[in-house]
């Protein structure tokens, strides 16, 4: 994968990827997963509220993958049919219409967008280029600080 990236866009990467430019993985020796959480075992720092929010959006990337999937039953294949390039349209294009369904049709899979719960982010954007892993990290380690400084102000 390259890791170059366009400003504002990163990849939403797990453990075994190197937090560096475009990569954002969760922290490591730091509780992650969702389950982890429950029972009133609320995140103690910054680095597990990043993580508990990291895994709560890998989650809902998921299930919009798998909600396309169910819905596009041709991009649910172990063993696709079609060359690579075929593939890619097809994703494309089911994505296309999967869009196009959400706005101007019901879906029972996906809430209706007025029960949806933004995301307060008013948070400075990352800086235009970082060159290497270490600012990177800081960077990571900044959005952390910045959500455990405004736990209050919304949901964990």
């Amino acid at each position: 994968m390259n890791s170059t990236f366009v400003l504002g866009k990163f990849f939403l990467v797990d453990a075994g990827y190197a937090c560096r430019p475009g990569f954002l993985p969760p922290y490591r020796g730091c509780r992650y997963h969702l389950k982890e959480y429950g029972n009133r075992n609320y995140p103690t720092n910054p680095k597990e509220l990043y993580n508990l929010r990291h895994s709560s959006l890998r989650v809902t990337v998921e299930r919009a993958f798998g909600a396309l999937k169910n819905r596009f039953r041709i991009i649910d294949t172990n063993k696709p049919f079609h060359r690579l390039r075929t593939q890619i349209k097809l994703v494309l294009a089911c994505c296309i219409m999967h869009n196009w369904i959400l706005s101007f049709g019901v879906d029972e899979v996906i809430p209706e967008e007025f029960s949806w719960v933004p995301n307060d982010t008013n948070s400075q954007p990352h800086p235009a280029h970082m060159d290497d892993n270490a600012a990177w990290a800081l960077q990571r380690d900044e959005w952390a600080n910045h959500m455990w400084a405004n736990r209050g102000l919304s949901r964990i």
